[in-house]
């Protein structure tokens, strides 16, 4: 990636790749402490996060505080994708729409929905069953999460095979962004500890609100109907790659 590269990129986008990098860092930080000091994952038993301090409290904090902000309207710095559930981000259109249209497309979204939380649910089964059968322990449990952490940022900023299934345009509209701790957390299901346990209630709390508001609120979900989600009101730019290829695609006569 060069200079012109990095200075033509959208301030949401440059941030997102730092964070990326920061993910990185987490990773092989924790893969060194599995190999140095593996008595920090003590953590991981029971009620041990009350002990006494450790570097995982560290990165526990750093969990919470990202999905408090996914439950916090915020104006800026956060993508719209992550804040469109809240008033705060919605731009409702001017003109007339139909509610049977917008019913028909909260539909097959959600459906889509479905496959992908089928796919994972799968996913998580076979990851429970590696555990149970001795193959897999707490440890290696954690450090899947950890690397589903990085691969969260690869999704949005590189390639997201879940695009695949959802058929959304970008990050903006994806009917399932802030699925991703959830998604994250779920390998520590199988992980009787306080730690698990509290990330993993957040993360599926945050996954209520999300869903509770697509219900309540499908008006700001659907392009057609929340203006901000448009390609011509966006700021973000944070799915540049996705951008490109539709301007590309427009040009073609």
């Amino acid at each position: 990636m060069n200079h012109f590269q990095w200075s033509s990129m959208s301030p949401v986008r440059r941030r997102y790749f730092l964070r990326l990098f920061g993910r990185v860092l987490i990773l092989a930080a924790c893969a060194v402490v599995c190999a140095v000091c593996p008595q920090q994952y003590d953590i991981l038993y029971g009620w041990q996060f009350f002990k006494k301090p450790s570097i995982m409290h560290i990165l526990w904090l750093i969990w919470m505080a990202d999905m408090a902000v996914q439950l916090l309207p915020v104006r800026s710095q956060i993508p719209l994708g992550s804040q469109k559930l809240f008033k705060l981000r919605f731009i409702p259109i001017r003109e007339k729409f139909s509610r049977r249209a917008l019913r028909q497309y909260i539909i097959s979204t959600t459906r889509s929905a479905f496959w992908v939380l089928l796919l994972w649910t799968a996913l998580i089964a076979v990851i429970g069953v590696l555990y149970y059968a001795g193959i897999l322990n707490r440890t290696a449990l954690f450090m899947i999460s950890v690397v589903f952490y990085v691969c969260d940022l690869i999704c949005v900023l590189i390639w997201c095979p879940f695009r695949l299934i959802m058929k959304n345009r970008c990050c903006t509209t994806c009917r399932i962004f802030n699925w991703d701790h959830l998604m994250m957390f779920t390998p520590m299901l199988f992980v009787d500890s306080f730690y698990s346990w509290s990330l993993l209630g957040v993360a599926i709390a945050v996954w209520i609100v999300w869903e509770s508001c697509i219900m309540l609120f499908p008006e700001r979900f659907w392009e057609q109907t929340n203006t901000a989600l448009r390609c011509s009101e966006c700021t973000d730019k944070l799915c540049t790659q996705y951008c490109q290829k539709l301007r590309k695609e427009r040009k073609t006569p």
